[in-house]
């Protein structure tokens, strides 16, 4: 039987897999079909939670005497948008002037697809690598991450699963292939705040309250001044007001609420409690402060709602991880890669919680959009500097 070891054949197989997220969409069946002649055993168990759609995941491990390395990705991907806008099909992996198209090309089918080539080329020179191989793909990362990966990890770590390191497979490369390995991620909140007024007509103010006039302070107070001027391995925290709110269609009533909603991606000059308590105490102080509420001798009535569970900030601090990687992206483009945690969160923030994980994939400037591709030599590459970092890391022991 041949081994999966062409990344372009094997990409080529995952982007015909319709995965738009949450469907499954074969793109785990093709994943199965490649790994069983590799020697993995293959479990895809289904999580589900009220109110999410239910996710289809895969756990594969190829075991052997020695470390544990995971690669982690996700199969599923975003929709195509306006298809007719599309240069070829999104689902037909066709390659033109060197390049694959497809949905998922880039994010991150042609990371998986590199990763099974590496470790089949490993299997097929040398036998495999001196201990233990396992991918943990999920089917819920551009979805609402719930029945995904943070369930396959407690899943497997609840079975016995311990791994001593990890490699996401997400477009880490911004320019060119080798430009940059993710180390960390900043931590990331999401937040309402909703100022109570009181109705009335825009001609008698004094007889209302207007809850724009309060809420211009509170966002103010957000904004300034900065949280911090950043770390050594961060950029400074930065909040972003995503979205004002009244709700009202009517130009010549005054409100009776107003709501703004934000989200802060916070260093580790912050942990998530600290973040919160910071917030707290300004939107406390803009209150009282009551700079746009003329005349009025209350503080502000405001209510604070913090949306989902928040994303912890992390660094990875793993010398063989993070070495032997940038050792082989060297060794396959010639340039050191830069050490990074820019960017916005991904899977990597729950897998720290079972061992040290770095991010390194293909170059993502087309994901998400019309004509998302990626070049075949970029595919080869790529495969290359995996597969020289599956052996370095386990000759290493």
């Amino acid at each position: 039987m041949k081994l999966p070891t062409d990344p372009a054949a094997n990409l080529a197989t995952l982007i015909r897999c319709a995965s738009v997220t949450p469907a499954e969409g074969g793109a785990l069946a093709a994943l199965e079909g490649m790994l069983k002649p590799l020697g993995f055993s293959v479990e895809r168990p289904v999580f589900s939670e009220d109110g999410t759609p239910d996710i289809e995941n895969l756990y594969a491990r190829r075991s052997g005497n020695g470390p544990h390395l995971m690669f982690a990705g996700h199969t599923d991907v975003v929709p195509v948008g306006d298809e007719a806008s599309w240069t070829h099909p999104p689902f037909a992996a066709e390659i033109a002037k060197g390049e694959m198209y497809g949905r998922g090309a880039v994010d991150m089918k042609g990371g998986i697809a590199c990763f099974i080539a590496a470790v089949a080329r490993h299997v097929e020179n040398k036998g495999g690598p001196k201990g233990s191989v396992s991918l943990l793909i999920t089917g819920d990362e551009e979805g609402p991450a719930i029945n995904g990966t943070t369930k396959l990890l407690d899943w497997a770590a609840a079975k016995g699963e311990k791994w001593d390191a990890s490699i996401v497979g997400e477009p880490t490369n911004p320019d060119a292939l080798g430009d940059m390995i993710k180390i960390g991620r900043r931590g990331s909140m999401s937040g309402s705040v909703t100022v109570n007024g009181r109705q009335g007509h825009v001609a008698y103010p004094l007889l209302a309250d207007n809850p724009v006039r309060g809420l211009m302070s509170l966002v103010e107070a957000l904004l300034h001044p900065v949280f911090d001027k950043g770390t050594r391995d961060f950029q400074p925290t930065n909040l972003e007001v995503t979205s004002i709110d009244v709700g009202n269609p009517a130009t010549n009533v005054i409100p009776a609420k107003a709501t703004a909603t934000f989200n802060i991606r916070f260093n580790d000059t912050w942990t998530a409690e600290t973040v919160q308590a910071e917030i707290h105490n300004r939107l406390d102080q803009a209150a009282k402060r009551k700079k746009y509420r003329t005349g009025k001798k209350t503080p502000v009535d405001y209510e604070l709602v913090w949306r989902d569970r928040p994303s912890h900030v992390f660094l990875t601090r793993d010398d063989k991880l993070i070495d032997t990687l940038r050792g082989s992206i060297k060794a396959a483009v010639g340039k050191e890669p830069a050490l990074s945690t820019s960017g916005g969160t991904s899977d990597a923030r729950f897998i720290k919680d079972y061992c040290p994980v770095v991010e390194f994939g293909l170059v993502g400037k087309t994901m998400h959009m019309v004509d998302e591709r990626v070049a075949l030599a970029d595919l080869e590459t790529l495969t290359q500097i995996y597969q020289r970092f599956i052996e370095d890391w386990f000759e290493q022991g």
